[in-house]
C-alpha cells in the first residue's frame, strides 16, 4: 500500500514549524494525542549526543493505529475528528481533546525526520516523514512505509521518534516539566512523565503547576453560590492568592482557563484594566469543559486564546470578570484580618477591638498609621514597638483615657461608658463623689445639701473664721484660699443641682438621649474627677 499526504506547502510551514516551534506546545499536542488515544500513560524522552539534542521519543499504550487509521485519520490535515460522533472512549470514558485535526503538524515543528511505529489489535505499521522531502515534493507527498500490517506481540500504542531536531539548545527537563504542568489538567487515569535518555524522570502533576508559589489563600466553586449564572454554575475552579507578588516572567499570573484537561486560554484577569495591585497576587485555573460543546468553534487553533467576541464567550467572560472582582475583595478582607491577627499575636492588641472604640476621625488616622507600619502580613519587629506605643497614646476609649479621671471615678464610670451609657456614667461618678464626701466628713447628707460640707463664716473684719468647714480644700488663710474653698461648695452644689439631681429623677431614657450626650458626659466628669482630686485629705 502507498501512501499519501495531500497538502499545500506553505500549509505544513505556517501551521507546524511556526506554530510549534518551541518544545512545550509541540509536545503538548503529542501528550493530547496518546490522551485521546486512550492511552493510560505518556512518556516523553528526551536524548542528547556530545551535549547537544539529538532525538525526543514520545510513547503511548493508547489504541494506536491501522493501516487504515493512518490514511484516512493521520495523513489528513485539518480533519475534525468530532465530525465522526463527539463519543466518549473505550478505556477510560474520555471525551475528545483534539479538533481542528492540524496537532500533527507539530512534529515538524521540532523535527526533521519523524518515524511513527503503532500498533493496533496485533498489527504493527512504521512509517517515516521526511521534512526536506515533504517541502521538495510539491503538493503530495508519499511518506517511507517501512512496515505495513506486520504481525506482532507487542499491546496496543504508538511511539514516535523525532530526530534532526531543530533545537539546538541544551534540554532542561524541570523547565519542560513547568510548562507542561501548565497546558494540563493530569487527571488520575492519565500519567504524563519526561525524562532524560540518562534515567533522571519528571513525573508530571497537578500540583507541579503552582509548585513555585507560596499560595496564601484558596478560593473553589464551594465558596460562591452560582446558581444564578449560566456559566459559572456548571464550571470549577481554583483560584490561588499568593502570598507574595508573582513574577512576571514565570507565566503564572492570571487565571487559565481549560476545557477537557487542556489549557484554551492562557493566564489572565477577563477585564480590560489590569492594575489592580491585587492582580500581582493573582492565579489560578477554570475548568469550563461547556466551551467544547459549542456550535461555534471559540478555540484558536494553538488552543492559547478564546474568540472572547463569540456572543457566548462575551456573557462567559463577564461572570468571570465579576468573580474577579468578588475573589478580590474577599482577598483584601482576609489580608486585612491576616494583619490583625498577626498584630494581636506580636503585641497583644486586638486591632479590631481597639480601633472599634475610637471616634470616627481618630479611628481613620490611627488605621493609616497602622496600615502604614504593618505594610507586610509579617508584621515585623520594628513594626510591634510602634504599634504598641501608639496604642499607649490613643488607648480603647481615648476620649475618656484623655480626661485623665481621679482612680476613684475610672473603675466605677468605664463599664457605663463603654457600653454608651452616658448618663449612667456621669451620675455614678457623682454618685462616687458624694459618698466620699459623707465618708471624709462623717455626715448623712445628700444633693446640694452636701455642699454646706464646705461653708465657713469669718469675722466681720476679715481677720479670722469663726466657723470651720466640715471638709477643707485650702487652708483658709488668705484670700484666695477662701475664693477657692467657697467656689468648691457652690460647684459642689451645681454640679448635684444640674446633673445629679435631673439623673436621680428623670427616666433615664428620656434624659440620655435628648439631654446628655458624650461630650456633656466627658464634661461632666472631669468636673467631678476635679472636685473629688480637692478633698484627698480633711484638713483641721
Amino acid at each position: 500500500m502507498s501512501l499519501e499526504l495531500k497538502f499545500d506547502p506553505k500549509t505544513i510551514e505556517h501551521l507546524g514549524v511556526k506554530m510549534y516551534s518551541t518544545l512545550p506546545p509541540a509536545l503538548a499536542e503529542l501528550i493530547s494525542n496518546a490522551y485521546d488515544a486512550d492511552s493510560s500513560s505518556v512518556e516523553i524522552i528526551l536524548h542528547t549526543k556530545g551535549g547537544r539534542p539529538s532525538s525526543i521519543i514520545v510513547q503511548d499504550d493508547g489504541d494506536g493505529m491501522s493501516a487504515k487509521d493512518i490514511q484516512e485519520k493521520f495523513l489528513v490535515i485539518g480533519r475534525n475528528r468530532r465530525e465522526d460522533g463527539d463519543k466518549p472512549s473505550r478505556r477510560f470514558n474520555r471525551l475528545a481533546t483534539g479538533k481542528k485535526g492540524l496537532g500533527k503538524l507539530a512534529l515538524f515543528g521540532l523535527a526533521n525526520k519523524i518515524t511513527i511505529n503503532t500498533v493496533k489489535d496485533g498489527l504493527l505499521n512504521v512509517f517515516e516523514l521526511d521534512w526536506d522531502d515533504l517541502l521538495s515534493s510539491g503538493s503530495v507527498y508519499n511518506p517511507n512505509y517501512t512496515k505495513e500490517n506486520e504481525e506482532t506481540t507487542r499491546s496496543n500504542g504508538t511511539f514516535i521518534k523525532l530526530s534532526g531536531l531543530k533545537r539546538k539548545s541544551a534540554f532542561d527537563l524541570d523547565s519542560l516539566a513547568n510548562s507542561l504542568a501548565k497546558i494540563f489538567i493530569v487527571s488520575e487515569d492519565f500519567s504524563i512523565s519526561i525524562r532524560h535518555g540518562d534515567g533522571k524522570k519528571i513525573v508530571i502533576d497537578n500540583a507541579r503547576r503552582f509548585s513555585q508559589i507560596e499560595k496564601q489563600f484558596l478560593w473553589t466553586q464551594d465558596d460562591f453560590d452560582f446558581s444564578d449564572r449560566k456559566y459559572l454554575k456548571d464550571v470549577s475552579f481554583e483560584f490561588i492568592a499568593a502570598k507574595s507578588p508573582i513574577p512576571p516572567h514565570n507565566g503564572n499570573r492570571g487565571v487559565t482557563i481549560f476545557s477537557r484537561g487542556k489549557m484554551v486560554n492562557a493566564p489572565e484577569y477577563f477585564t480590560d484594566s489590569a492594575s489592580s495591585h491585587f492582580y500581582q497576587y493573582l492565579t489560578g485555573w477554570v475548568k469550563a469543559d461547556f466551551i467544547d460543546l459549542l456550535s461555534e468553534d471559540v478555540i484558536s487553533t494553538n488552543r492559547q486564546s478564546i474568540n472572547w467576541d463569540a456572543d457566548e464567550m462575551i456573557a462567559f467572560r463577564a461572570e468571570l470578570a465579576g468573580l474577579v472582582r468578588d475573589v478580590a475583595n474577599q482577598w483584601r478582607k482576609k489580608k486585612q484580618d491576616l494583619k490583625n491577627s498577626l498584630i494581636n499575636e506580636r503585641t497583644g492588641i486586638d486591632r479590631e477591638k481597639w480601633t472599634g472604640t475610637l471616634p470616627p476621625d481618630i479611628r481613620s488616622s490611627v488605621d493609616k498609621i497602622l496600615d502604614s507600619v504593618a505594610k507586610s502580613e509579617d508584621v515585623t519587629e520594628s513594626a510591634s514597638p510602634i504599634i504598641m506605643a501608639l496604642h499607649e497614646l490613643i488607648p480603647e476609649y481615648p476620649l475618656l483615657h484623655w480626661r485623665h479621671l481621679d482612680p476613684r471615678l475610672q473603675v466605677r464610670v468605664k463599664r457605663y461608658y463603654e457600653a454608651g451609657m452616658y448618663g449612667n456614667a456621669a451620675d455614678e461618678a457623682i454618685k462616687v463623689y458624694s459618698q466620699e464626701l459623707r465618708d471624709i466628713s462623717n455626715q448623712d447628707k445628700d444633693g446640694s445639701d452636701l455642699a454646706s460640707l464646705f461653708s465657713f463664716k469669718i469675722s466681720q473684719d476679715g481677720g479670722r473664721v469663726e466657723k470651720y468647714p466640715a471638709i477643707f480644700v485650702t487652708d483658709l488663710n488668705t484670700v484666695s484660699a477662701r475664693n477657692i474653698q467657697d467656689g468648691h461648695g457652690h460647684l459642689t452644689r451645681g454640679v448635684m443641682t444640674g446633673f445629679r439631681n435631673p439623673l436621680a429623677h428623670a427616666p433615664m431614657y428620656k434624659v440620655v438621649p435628648e439631654t446628655f450626650s458624650e461630650l456633656d458626659c466627658l464634661n461632666v466628669l472631669s468636673l467631678v474627677s476635679y472636685l473629688i482630686s480637692r478633698v484627698g485629705e480633711e484638713r483641721k
